[in-house]
């Protein structure tokens, strides 16, 4: 999302870190991503939403107020499509299902329906509070909005379905952003963090991957944080990155040792 580096954004999101690593929590699991390569990225992304589509592209949207874009590259940096979203508003989190993808955007309560090919608008459809993260389990679309909950969504109408809450030691986890849906799991990127949660069908967290080795060489600026994870499909390897980030990481994920 975007400019929130309060302090008090910060001392709570420590203390979530804190309690990602509490003593006794045997059933999380604590991970770390490996680095297998590095791959271009751009570094005028302002980072809010990434995927890897089927063929291998990659749908990247990104915020900032009057910067904002979607765009379509592939792993090597070549960009292939792309367009901007309209300046009064903040992009947020994307994801692709089927023939259109969905674009959010930060405080204005407004999706954007594109055609998956050209990237072209072609609707939108409004949604109470804040966008921040989105990705479809190929059945839904599931969304964040900074807060403990994550919504359902019907993939054509945007309409909600439903609610459920994220829970880590049985206590709800707020600041979830962006989002990636890999089969019955969805992986969200804590704001202000560098920790990413693996979250199960019932809300509650099954691992906290600990991301803080990947080197940040984003201009120094407290917004150009970790915001970014794509699973490349038919692998069990992630995508990751950040907002205006030069790199893309490509990891494994192992067990912190």
């Amino acid at each position: 999302m975007g400019l929130r580096e309060t302090a008090g954004a910060l001392l709570a999101l420590s203390s979530f870190g804190a309690s990602s690593c509490t003593p006794g929590a045997a059933e999380v699991e604590q991970l770390v991503p490996r680095i297998v390569a590095v791959h271009p990225f751009d570094e005028s992304s302002f980072t809010q939403g990434l995927e890897v589509e089927e063929g291998g592209t990659l749908l990247v949207g990104t915020g900032w107020q009057g910067q904002s874009r979607i765009y379509r590259s592939t792993l090597e940096g070549e960009e292939l499509a792309s367009a901007d979203l309209d300046p009064s508003y903040f992009g947020e989190g994307v994801t692709r299902h089927g023939a259109h993808v969905w674009q959010l955007t930060w405080q204005d309560g407004v999706a954007v329906k594109r055609d998956a090919g050209t990237l072209d608008e072609i609707g939108r459809a409004a949604y109470p509070g804040e966008g921040w993260g989105l990705c479809s389990t190929g059945e839904e679309l599931i969304m964040s909005d900074g807060s403990d909950q994550l919504r359902r969504l019907d993939p054509d109408t945007f309409e909600e379905l439903g609610r459920f809450s994220v829970t880590l030691d049985g206590a709800g986890r707020s600041g979830l952003n962006e989002l990636e849906c890999v089969g019955e799991d969805i992986y969200a990127n804590v704001f202000l963090s560098t920790d990413i949660l693996r979250i199960g069908a019932d809300g509650a967290v099954t691992a906290v991957i600990d991301a803080s080795g990947l080197p940040n060489n984003a201009a120094a600026d407290p917004n150009h944080v970790l915001n970014g994870i794509a699973h490349l499909p038919g692998t069990d390897r992630f995508l990751m990155t950040g907002k205006r980030w030069p790199d893309l990481y490509e990891v494994e994920l192992a067990p912190a040792q």
